[in-house]
């Protein structure tokens, strides 16, 4: 099976350009808000290590967004309990297609967590920053604070860049993007 490996910077557009791949997509964002709504025993951990923040099952956002406000290593704390579950479905997801001839990895913090194998093929998503950043403000929830934070875990965008097998220009127009997976798939396949 080949692993395809998105990574890029916080509203490149990885999670769009993942389903364009016409293969299974594992999508580490849709695993944490899962893990936060049905997860009890991320809760519990949670709570104990930040009690002032967690109060009540399931986990809200603005209880995360108030606890990383409050003191910057919580954001760790959050991460470190967060993190080994989300790997775990990942594992699920991994051995659940492992039939298939590839699957799409769309995990923000891939190379930061060291979850890519050495055969994968990492493909970065280039986009503007004017672009990221207006797509970034129509989120739900969206926090300037907490923007600026998550990028402090990331890994610099050049660095993604140098360590990556292909570069997909994002300039959020459909027709280019499909035509920049249909290239690279032609190229792995």
């Amino acid at each position: 099976m080949i692993r395809i490996a998105l990574v890029g910077g916080i509203g490149s557009g990885k999670s769009y350009i993942s389903k364009l791949f016409g293969y299974p997509v594992f999508n580490a964002d849709d695993s944490v808000s899962k893990i936060y709504l049905k997860n009890k025993k991320v809760f519990f951990k949670l709570k104990k290590n930040l009690p002032n923040f967690f109060k009540k099952f399931p986990i809200k956002k603005k209880e995360l967004i108030k606890a990383i406000i409050k003191n910057n290593s919580n954001i760790k704390k959050i991460s470190a309990i967060v993190h080994p579950e989300v790997r775990k479905d990942l594992y699920k997801f991994i051995k659940k297609n492992n039939k298939r001839k590839a699957v799409v990895l769309d995990i923000p913090l891939l190379l930061e967590n060291k979850v890519n194998k050495k055969k994968d093929i990492i493909i970065f998503i280039q986009a503007s920053n004017k672009e990221t950043l207006k797509r970034v403000k129509q989120r739900k929830n969206f926090n300037k604070l907490i923007l600026q934070r998550l990028k402090k875990l990331q890994l610099p965008l050049e660095f993604k860049k140098k360590n990556s097998h292909y570069v997909i220009k994002n300039k959020f127009k459909k027709d280019l993007a499909r035509k920049s997976v249909k290239n690279i798939l032609d190229k792995i396949l």
